[in-house]
């Protein structure tokens, strides 16, 4: 049942992906038009939880005003995490997503066009992707970015210490206040191991209060950084201890 359930919600997607597409691009081809594709990926997302059957519960201990810039930093085990947050995070923002995403048909268009690229191996392409994400602050649109630098973790919900740097110098460069966010349990209905199997239960979501940024200096980085980890960190070591919400276990 699990295997079905898998090819049920990779069809699905793949079928509201084509059905989506044309409208996407057509509204990608120039920069007034990117909020409308936002929105349609935003919608395509929300139909697609809706059909499979899996409900998101969001903790909401902060609500973001849609339209003020924020730096979302959230951990990173599944790659359910990109479709979580394109549904529940508020307002316009941009992706900071690895170079290689490029590659897939379509949908790597798609998100290059939409978000910003990052080759993590070069440094040429991390200080571009930088300079791109605070020019993108600056506009007024927000970014969600996965401060462990990719899906590296090896035994979730432990997460890659320390956090990479960028989102917290880019949140004290424009001085945007940084909302820790916690994806509580993706690692369980979708793990990042072979074979992929999709497991059907509730996604948990907490977004936490901001940590504001106005008066820092890149001096105070290193303490952001560490702040935004041990948040993270709490909640997920709170769900392990059975204050989080209960799913079918992973075999």
């Amino acid at each position: 049942m699990r295997l079905l359930y898998t090819a049920y919600c990779a069809v699905l997607f793949s079928a509201l992906f084509v059905l989506f597409f044309p409208f996407i691009f057509l509204c990608i081809q120039w920069d007034g038009g990117r909020r409308y594709a936002h929105e349609a990926v935003r919608i395509m997302g929300r139909i697609f939880f809706l059909l499979i059957g899996m409900p998101i519960k969001v903790d909401w201990r902060f609500r973001p005003d849609p339209k003020q810039a924020y730096v979302y930093c959230a951990n990173h085990f599944s790659y359910l995490d990109i479709a979580v947050t394109g549904v529940v995070v508020p307002g316009f923002y941009a992706y900071i997503g690895k170079k290689s995403v490029k590659n897939i048909p379509l949908f790597g268009y798609m998100f290059a066009r939409l978000h910003i690229m990052v080759d993590r191996d070069a440094a040429r392409s991390r200080a571009y992707s930088l300079n791109k994400s605070i020019r993108t602050l600056a506009s007024g649109r927000s970014i969600i970015i996965f401060p462990e630098g990719g899906i590296s973790a090896q035994e979730p919900p432990k997460m890659t210490y320390p956090f990479k740097d960028g989102a917290f110098i880019m949140a004290i460069q424009q001085q945007v206040p940084l909302v820790p966010l916690t994806l509580v349990n993706n690692y369980e209905i979708l793990p990042d191991k072979y074979p992929i199997r999709m497991h059907w239960g509730s996604v948990k979501v907490v977004f936490h209060e901001p940590i504001p940024t106005t008066g820092l200096t890149q001096a105070d980085m290193p303490a952001l950084k560490e702040q935004a980890f041990r948040i993270i960190d709490a909640e997920l070591h709170a769900y392990l201890k059975g204050d989080g919400l209960t799913i079918r276990k992973v075999n």
